[in-house]
């Protein structure tokens, strides 16, 4: 249980849960960048291998679960947390989806992931897009691509330098800066799943089945800056706006929620009205659940 008043990070990613989202990166790496190693006679369409790319992730994700319980980082009230958590990003995202890339659900996986770990953050982050597609009808092959990259982008402020030793302003300036960095990184995957599906854009940004890698990512760098660099800097003025801004909130908001549900707490059974040293002999663990 974290030390009072030194919020620390109630779900925890164990061995199993560790192997699981290491899993889970390496099918969604070879999702995304499969195309770049293709040869001319591919068939390159992503609407293709969308629906096995979904069909894998969702029982990844629910291993990720599974594994985060097995480990004893994770119960009901943190799934519930994540049910909550999931359902106010999937709702903050039509307040701004489609206008500028301004996508204020971004800093609320900022900082959930930053409280709550990277292990939930993933989780969090691919949950919370899949409940906003289904909110806003924007289901298509680019959802479980979008989940990926929302899971990795929640999954990264989970892996920041923790709380102990980085707090107030300083910590509000890091998720921020991360939020920034995170929101053009995220543009910048999503690209790499839209780009190979458009052809005939001009020789200088399209992309070229077959040619060597360097060569396309060289012609990727050019549509980015030509096609989505607007988008991507609207998203991450937003989020470093609303970090700043609510950060502090939010933030104690978050570590006052955990630190009541006690995550990690001990559950201790024993005839009511007894204290907790006096339900078990000393040395005895038979009755207490972790």
């Amino acid at each position: 249980m974290s030390r009072p008043g030194r919020p620390g990070r109630p779900v925890r990613v164990g061995p199993r849960a560790a192997a699981a989202l290491v899993l889970v990166t390496l099918i969604g790496i070879a999702a995304f960048g499969w195309p770049l190693l293709a040869d001319r006679q591919s068939g390159l369409a992503h609407s293709q291998d969308a629906p096995w790319l979904f069909a894998a992730l969702l029982p990844l994700l629910v291993a990720v679960v599974v594994a985060t319980i097995a480990d004893q980082g994770m119960d009901a009230k943190a799934v519930a947390m994540l049910g909550v958590l999931a359902a106010v990003g999937a709702a903050l995202r039509p307040l701004g989806a489609g206008t500028a890339g301004l996508e204020p659900m971004f800093f609320l996986m900022v900082l959930s992931g930053r409280v709550l770990g990277p292990g939930f953050g993933f989780v969090l982050g691919s949950v919370t897009m899949f409940a906003s597609a289904l909110l806003t009808g924007g289901v298509g092959p680019w959802m479980p691509f979008q989940m990926l990259a929302l899971g990795w982008f929640s999954l990264g402020a989970g892996l920041l330098p923790g709380p102990e030793r980085i707090r107030g302003r300083a910590e509000l300036a890091m998720l921020a800066a991360y939020g920034f960095l995170g929101s053009f990184a995220y543009g910048t995957v999503m690209n790499l799943q839209g780009w190979v599906l458009l052809q005939g854009m001009g020789q200088g940004i399209s992309f070229h089945p077959g040619d060597p890698v360097a060569q396309n990512l060289a012609r990727f760098l050019a549509y980015c800056l030509a096609t989505s660099l607007g988008w991507d800097l609207g998203r991450a003025a937003l989020t470093v706006v609303l970090t700043l801004s609510l950060g502090a909130t939010l933030l104690k908001a978050l570590r006052r929620a955990t630190r009541r549900a006690a995550f990690d707490a001990p559950v201790a059974f024993g005839p009511q009205g007894t204290s907790a040293p006096d339900r078990l002999p000393e040395g005895d663990t038979a009755g207490h659940v972790r």
